[in-house]
C-alpha cells in the first residue's frame, strides 16, 4: 500500500538504517531496519545502511561485521552502504561509516558554513563554568540550559581567544520564540518549543568532535534520505536535527518514530526475557522469513486477521500509517508458532537441507559420515518427513530424531506400567513375524512403505481382534519403545536409513536389537495362550 509522502513530492524514496556497531543486532533494531527496508522496496526506492561508529571507545569493526551479517541473514540487503568485512562501499553517497566521513572533514566544513551564516557560534565556556551556571539555574528554579554567554560575544574577543589557542565548542544559535513541528508518520503532529526544549546546543565539542545529532542531520541530508524510520527514543533528537537541516537549507525528511518492543511482563525487552539478538534466534533454528514475518507484526497489521505473510506479501501490504503508537509485546510462543507455519510451507528438500546443517552443528552427522553424502541426504529427507508437522524450530528435529533412533522400552514400561497389559499379545506377534521375515520392508519408497505398513497393521488388528488405540498403542510401544512420538512408519524408515549417515556418538538401536530386547521383555509379561503364533500364521495367510 503506497503512501503519499516523499515519493509523490518528486523525491526518490530513500530510507536508511543507522546502527551503532557496539554489540549485536537486537529485535528492536531489526524491526526498525525491516520497516525501513519495506518502505524503500514498496516505493521502488533505495535502502541505505549507514554505520554510526563515532563512539570510538565502544565501536568495533568486528561488531559491525556481525550486525551486517545479521541483516544479510534476514534478507534485508542494502542498496548503499558498507560491504561486509571490507573497506569498500556500495553506492555513490559514501563513505557510509561516520568515522570515515569525519576524516573527510564533512562535519567541520558544514559547521563553518553555519558559523558564517550566523546560525552557529563559538563558545569558550569551560566545563567548570558550565557546571556552575547549571547549578545556579537549578538552585533558582530556572532552566538549566546554556545561558548564551558567548552567543553575542565581541568578534574581537573571539578572535583573540582563537589566536591564543583556547579550547572551545561550536553551538547552534536557536532563534528566539522558535518552534519545530513535524507530521510524524506514526504519531501525527508533534511540536516543540525550542527554547524550552534544547536551548543553544553543541554541534562540535572542544577538539572538533561532532556530536551525534549534528552527524545524523548532516548524513541524512547529504545522503538524500527522504524517510527516517527509527525508535521513539530518538523523537526528542528530532528538534535539533530539524533546526540544523533548515539552517543548512536542506529538505527535512519525513519521520516515523516506532514505539518500544516490550517483554511479556511489559518491561523493556532485554536479555532477561531470553533471546533478543538476531544471531541468537538464528542459532536456535528460526527461519529468516519467519523472523521477518513476526517482526512486522510487532506494532503493525494490515487490518485483516492474517498472521502469516511471505516477504512479497509484506512489501505489498505494509504501510507506516498502520503502525501503532502503542508499545509492541514480544511473544515468544507466537514467534515459535509463526516459525512452525513457515517450516511446514517449505519444500521437503529445503527443510532437509536446513536439518542437515543443524545436524552437522549438533554432531548428529559425524565427520565419518560426510563421505557418504547420499546416505546423509536420504536420512535428512526422512527426518524432514517425520518432523515437518511436529516441530516449530529446525533445532527441534534433533531431539525427535535421537528419540526415534533409541529404544527405551524398559524405561517406558517402568514409567507407564499399564502399557504392559496390552503389550504382550501384539509384541509376541511382532516378534514371531520378524523371525519369519514378515514385517513390512521399511527401506523402500516412503509412500509405498506407508501404505504397506497400514495394510499390515490392519491385518494384524483383524486377526487379534484389535483396533484403534488397542492396536496402535502396543504396536508403537513394541516397535519404538515409546508411547508417543512422530508417525510410526516414518520413525521406522528413519531407523533403516541411520547406518552410514549418523555419527558414532548417536545411540541407534536397530530393528534386530529391538526385537531381541522385545523378546526378552516378553518373558516378563503374561502372554495369552498361543495367540501370538496363531496371529502370525493368520497374517501370513492373508499376505
Amino acid at each position: 500500500m503506497a503512501e503519499a509522502d516523499a515519493a509523490t513530492e518528486g523525491r526518490e524514496m530513500r530510507t536508511r538504517f543507522a546502527p551503532s556497531p557496539t554489540g549485536s543486532l537486537h529485535v528492536g533494531g531489526a524491526r526498525t531496519a525491516l520497516f525501513s527496508w519495506l518502505k524503500a522496496k514498496q516505493e521502488g526506492g533505495k535502502f541505505v545502511l549507514r554505520v554510526e561508529d563515532t563512539d570510538t571507545a565502544r565501536s568495533t569493526r568486528a561488531s559491525e561485521t556481525e550486525v551486517l551479517q545479521d541483516l544479510s541473514w534476514l534478507g534485508l540487503e542494502w542498496d548503499e552502504g558498507p560491504i561486509i568485512g571490507q573497506d569498500g562501499n556500495l553506492g555513490d553517497k559514501g563513505p557510509y561509516r561516520q568515522s570515515e566521513r569525519m576524516e573527510q572533514g564533512i562535519y567541520g566544513e558544514l559547521a563553518e558554513k553555519l558559523m558564517a551564516s550566523g546560525d552557529a557560534y563559538r563558545c569558550f565556556c569551560t566545563a567548570e563554568e558550565l557546571d556552575e551556571k547549571r547549578a545556579k539555574a537549578e538552585a533558582e528554579g530556572g532552566n538549566p540550559q546554556y545561558d548564551g554567554t558567548w552567543r553575542d560575544a565581541d568578534p574581537a574577543e573571539v578572535q583573540k581567544r582563537l589566536d591564543a589557542g583556547e579550547p572551545h565548542t561550536v553551538r547552534f544559535r536557536c532563534a528566539e520564540g522558535a518552534k519545530v513541528a513535524i507530521e510524524d508518520a506514526v504519531r501525527g503532529k508533534v511540536e516543540w518549543d525550542v527554547a524550552a526544549t534544547v536551548g543553544d546546543f553543541i554541534l562540535l565539542r572542544s577538539g572538533g568532535m561532532p556530536v551525534y545529532n549534528f552527524c545524523v542531520a548532516v548524513d541524512d541530508a547529504t545522503m538524500d534520505v527522504s524517510t527516517v524510520v527509527r525508535a521513539e527514543e530518538h523523537l526528542t533528537n528530532t528538534v535539533r536535527q530539524v533546526l540544523i537541516l533548515e539552517a543548512l537549507g536542506y529538505r527535512v525528511p519525513r519521520y516515523a518514530h516506532l514505539s518500544l518492543v516490550l517483554g511479556e511482563d511489559r518491561s523493556k525487552l532485554s536479555k532477561r526475557h531470553g533471546a533478543t539478538s538476531v544471531d541468537q534466534f538464528r542459532k536456535e533454528g528460526f527461519l529468516p522469513d519467519a523472523m521477518i514475518n513476526y517482526l512486522c507484526l510487532l506494532g503493525w497489521n494490515d487490518g485483516t486477521e492474517q498472521d502469516i505473510y511471505t516477504r512479497e506479501e509484506l512489501v505489498q501490504a505494509f504501510s507506516l500509517s498502520r503502525v501503532t503508537k502503542s508499545p509492541a509485546v514480544f511473544d515468544m510462543k507466537k514467534l515459535r508458532w509463526v516459525n512452525g507455519q513457515h517450516l511446514r510451507a517449505l519444500p521437503e528438500a529445503q527443510l532437509a537441507a536446513l536439518i542437515t546443517d543443524q545436524f552437522r552443528d549438533a554432531g548428529v552427522i559425524g565427520a565419518a559420515a560426510e563421505a557418504e553424502a547420499e546416505a546423509v541426504a536420504a536420512f535428512s529427507r526422512a527426518t524432514a518427513r517425520m518432523v515437518s508437522e511436529k516441530v516449530e524450530l529446525v533445532n527441534d528435529a534433533e531431539a525427535l530424531t535421537r528419540d526415534a533412533l533409541a529404544y527405551p522400552l524398559r524405561e517406558t514400561l517402568a514409567a507407564e506400567p499399564k502399557l504392559a497389559a496390552d503389550l504382550a499379545e501384539v509384541a509376541a506377534t511382532i516378534v514371531a513375524m520378524h523371525r519369519s521375515g514378515e514385517l513390512p520392508d521399511c527401506s523402500g519408497d516412503p509412500s509405498e512403505y506407508g501404505k504397506g505398513f497400514k495394510t499390515w497393521s490392519k491385518a494384524v488388528g483383524e486377526v487379534l481382534g484389535r483396533k484403534g488405540k488397542g492396536l496402535f498403542m502396543p504396536l508403537r510401544v513394541a516397535l519404538t519403545g515409546r508411547s508417543s512420538g512422530p508417525d510410526l512408519p516414518a520413525q521406522l524408515q528413519l531407523l533403516a536409513l541411520a547406518p552410514g549417515a549418523v555419527s558414532d556418538g548417536v545411540v541407534v538401536v536397530g530393528l534386530e536389537a529391538r526385537m531381541a530386547e522385545l523378546e526378552q521383555v516378553l518373558g516378563t509379561l503374561p502372554v495369552p495362550d498361543a495367540t501370538a503364533e496363531i496371529g502370525r500364521a493368520a497374517c501370513r495367510e492373508r499376505g
